[in-house]
């Protein structure tokens, strides 16, 4: 029987850094031959968009698979498992395949599927990779505290389920094999500590936790790991086990916004993070048409923090225009959000 092809999962929070450690892997992935599965939660393919913007060899339109608008651990059988097979069945097939999740996916459904046979005999999970950003944890953005929530969860089992963040971070981390605490290069030393506890205190035994500034870290600290976690679900727990893997991303919701050239950026920020604190938005992503500029510039933000940066030049057959992804909680105010952004 042919060796089966490794895929690694990467999961994680909104806006922990998952895009950016897959370019990171992308930039030193020592010849070999990569292909990705992004998922993403809105209906404007920003992640993908920023791999095929990377200008790296080997991260061409054929090897960045998007399934758009849609959890994949919700629409395995419509999106997942025919896009994988399309992977597999490449004349050349890849060495190694990406998955990144969207910030709202539960993992183990995911994993679940390469047990499916139309993939089991040919692919297998070398790993589940969770990314946390450890500055949100630390401004109590993700568990307020991640001590009190573990003996909330073990003294009231039916709190688990009273903030959907939780939940899904959670189950992000109890599915993991390694976890990425990202960022830290935004707190001193002593602020780090306490995250590594709490969040150690909420993994399975064997679990390790690699610190990380912008996702920078050795690829082989992460490929490689041969843990073949599809037959490993029993130790994974999640909120949602037998439940049919079904769970309800009601809880959120996410729009494009769709604008002109930005000739002050300072005061777009400005109008951005305002919006951002007000209507309490979970994260923004998306890119910029700054008219004195031939390059496209990219935005991106979780809580209060935005960071812009030029990712590649326009292309002489796109269409330059503005837009972002909005993604927070059900019952955001959009007109007022649009209008807010817009000015």
């Amino acid at each position: 029987m042919a060796e089966k092809i490794p895929a690694t999962v990467i999961t994680g929070f909104l806006g922990a850094g998952k895009t950016s450690l897959i370019r990171h892997l992308v930039e030193n992935n020592q010849g070999q031959r990569l292909a990705f599965l992004i998922n993403e939660f809105g209906d404007l393919g920003i992640d993908r968009e920023l791999l095929l913007g990377c200008g790296i060899e080997g991260c061409g339109e054929d090897d960045v698979v998007e399934l758009a608008n849609g959890c994949i651990c919700c629409t395995v059988a419509d999106d997942f498992l025919p896009a994988m097979e399309a992977l597999l069945d490449r004349e050349v097939p890849p060495d190694h395949i990406l998955i990144e999740t969207s910030g709202l996916a539960l993992p183990k459904p995911l994993v679940k599927a390469f047990n499916w046979p139309e993939v089991r005999s040919r692919v297998t999970v070398d790993g589940v990779v969770t990314v946390v950003d450890a500055a949100a944890m630390a401004d109590g953005r993700i568990a307020t505290d991640p001590k009190a929530v573990q003996a909330a969860r073990e003294a009231d089992p039916a709190l688990d389920h009273d903030d959907p963040l939780e939940e899904v971070f959670e189950d992000q981390l109890s599915c993991a094999d390694i976890v990425v605490l990202n960022k830290c290069d935004l707190l001193d030393q002593d602020d780090v500590e306490p995250l590594l506890e709490g969040i150690t205190a909420q993994l399975r035994d064997g679990t390790k936790i690699i610190r990380a500034a912008n996702a920078k870290l050795d690829p082989a600290a992460l490929l490689g790991l041969g843990s073949a976690s599809e037959d490993d679900l029993h130790n994974r727990p999640s909120h949602h086990d037998g439940a049919d893997d079904d769970h309800d991303h009601d809880d959120f919701e996410s729009f494009v916004v769709g604008f002109g050239p930005v000739d002050d950026v300072d005061a777009f920020e400005t109008r951005l993070s305002a919006a951002v604190r007000d209507h309490g938005i979970l994260r923004i992503k998306g890119f910029l048409d700054r008219p004195d500029r031939d390059r496209r510039e990219a935005i991106q933000g979780v809580g209060p923090r935005l960071h812009r940066y030029f990712d590649r030049d326009w292309k002489s057959d796109e269409t330059r225009q503005s837009q972002i992804v909005v993604i927070g909680f059900a019952g955001l105010d959009r007109p007022a959000i649009e209008q807010a952004i817009l000015g």
